[in-house]
């Protein structure tokens, strides 16, 4: 089970009374003669036990043991004495040349199956590295299994158990007509605990866990839920899977009533691909995007701050072949509006590599469609995106004082090879930034690039100057500048509403 573990803060609940009555002071809207309150009948069919759900299930929902080969931590000076006082009088000190660069892990997880056949799903993190699987039944058969596929960007895999037989199963039903507050029953592994159920209600949906899940909006729910459940089922009071347990929130590691699914509309679609074909492909523009802020889409003289902008460009990735520029604002993908560089990424995500897709971008307050063969998405996106060297010190130019606070040089061919940027990249090197510099608290440093400001690009301080005096004089004081730091460029908004 994924832990993700916040800083939570204390809520702290004051009673104020005098003498011995001590009386919960709450706000209470005042309310007219013909307002009425908010009454809601009991919900019909709310159960007495869970107990007839659980019992038709079980049979379906197993314990996954798994066996994997991870990299054997280095051990310090001080940890290889308590080794050899364990060890004993006489004990021949180990040869860490000689010692393998892995040892065996053993850890436990979830699953449940979805066909007579065997086939079960869990989840990724709980077979990554798994050099063998075994899968244990509610009756205590254990039975080896062998990996069908996995799925690393939604977290989900199939295993299919070796010995042919007829197995329980259970089906998907849909996440989609779930709402806050339905009953759902979770069942697992906790702990090594097989054979657990716990039930709660659907707390929330559509939960984003960030970049390292882009294409799953996750089911909350306060069904307890700990390590062990990973890859568990979540059904509804039908028996049907509506999600797969994978995380939990927790200052502890423990269950503190928030965990979180994978929907049954994605599971079943990601794990039929899996059955089908042993992985999934998905569509791939080789872009770094960010959500529009209202900063930006002020800076850029927009009504709405809709749409994810281009930040950067892999050489010679699809984006970059089909025409589209770093500052563009992607809105639209086949007639289906963007909303931010989520929804950007999971409709991308759902294309096939080697179509041939819509694009609608705003460019200059203009909408422009471009016409785009998507590629296929590689397993480390992030290797595609290779950042250079430290900026090389130029003692032959001497920096020029700026606008907001910076000193700043023009970009040469030795920094643009050592950034790995094209040769005919603009860009204005940071040399300084003045203590009272708005950009420093932006995280704005020496050695960093800006690349273009408001799409003005940045040959020289003049082109700086330029485009913030177009920008007050449209009536802006916002600046969108682009940012070369590291592996990539972002986008960052500046306040030049008190510039000269």
């Amino acid at each position: 089970m994924k832990s993700l573990r916040f800083s939570v803060p204390t809520m702290i609940a004051g009673l104020v009374g005098a003498g011995a009555m001590a009386t919960l002071v709450w706000g209470t809207p005042r309310m007219g003669a013909d307002t009425q309150p908010i009454l809601v009948e009991a919900p019909a069919g709310a159960p007495l036990s869970f107990a007839d759900l659980i019992e038709q299930v079980s049979p379906a929902v197993v314990s996954v043991n798994v066996i994997s080969e991870q990299e054997r931590p280095d051990l310090s000076e001080m940890e290889r004495f308590f080794e050899r006082f364990r060890q004993g009088p006489g004990a021949v000190p180990r040869d860490e040349e000689d010692e393998p660069e892995t040892q065996e892990a053993r850890s436990l997880g979830s699953g449940f199956f979805i066909s007579e056949e065997g086939y079960v799903v869990t989840n990724n993190h709980v077979i990554a590295n798994a050099t063998q699987i075994q899968i244990v039944l509610e009756d205590g058969r254990e039975l080896e299994a062998e990996l069908v596929g996995t799925d690393a960007q939604t977290d989900l895999a199939v295993l299919k158990v070796s010995e042919q037989g007829t197995y329980p199963f259970v089906q998907f039903g849909s996440s989609a007509g779930l709402r806050r507050g339905d009953w759902v029953v979770a069942l697992g592994n906790p702990f090594g605990l097989g054979g657990t159920a716990t039930a709660g209600i659907l707390s929330a949906d559509g939960r984003d866990l960030g970049n390292s899940n882009p294409y799953t909006d996750f089911l909350q729910i306060d069904a307890a839920i700990n390590r062990g459940n990973s890859g568990g089922p979540t059904f509804d009071l039908y028996g049907r899977v509506v999600g797969v347990n994978t995380a939990i929130f927790s200052p502890t590691g423990g269950s503190v009533g928030i965990g979180f699914a994978i929907p049954s509309d994605l599971a079943q679609e990601v794990t039929s691909t899996l059955i089908e074909k042993g992985r999934v492909s998905r569509g791939w523009l080789g872009v770094t995007i960010q959500d529009v802020t209202p900063d930006m889409a002020e800076a850029r003289g927009l009504e709405l701050a809709e749409g994810a902008i281009v930040a950067d460009l892999v050489a010679n990735s699809p984006a970059k072949k089909s025409g589209i520029r770093r500052g563009d604002i992607i809105i639209e993908v086949n007639g289906e509006k963007v909303t931010d560089a989520t929804s950007t990424t999971r409709i991308v995500g759902r294309l096939a590599a080697g179509s041939q897709n819509r694009f609608v971008v705003l460019r200059d307050g203009d909408r422009k469609t471009i016409s785009v063969t998507v590629g296929e998405r590689p397993e480390d996106v992030n290797a595609s995106f290779q950042g250079g060297d430290d900026v090389p010190e130029d003692e032959g130019v001497s920096a020029e004082a700026a606008p907001l606070g910076l000193y700043l040089r023009p970009m040469d061919d030795d920094t643009r090879n050592a950034l790995n940027l094209s040769g005919d990249e603009p860009g204005l090197v940071v040399d300084r930034v003045a203590t009272d510099s708005p950009l420093r608290e932006l995280g704005i440093q020496p050695g960093m690039v800006l690349l273009d400001a408001n799409n003005v690009y940045l040959y020289e301080v003049a082109d700086l100057v330029r485009a913030i005096e177009a920008a007050l004089d449209q009536g802006r004081d916002k600046l969108l500048l682009s940012v070369h730091v590291g592996a990539g460029t972002r986008f960052v908004t500046v306040d030049i509403g008190g510039e000269d």
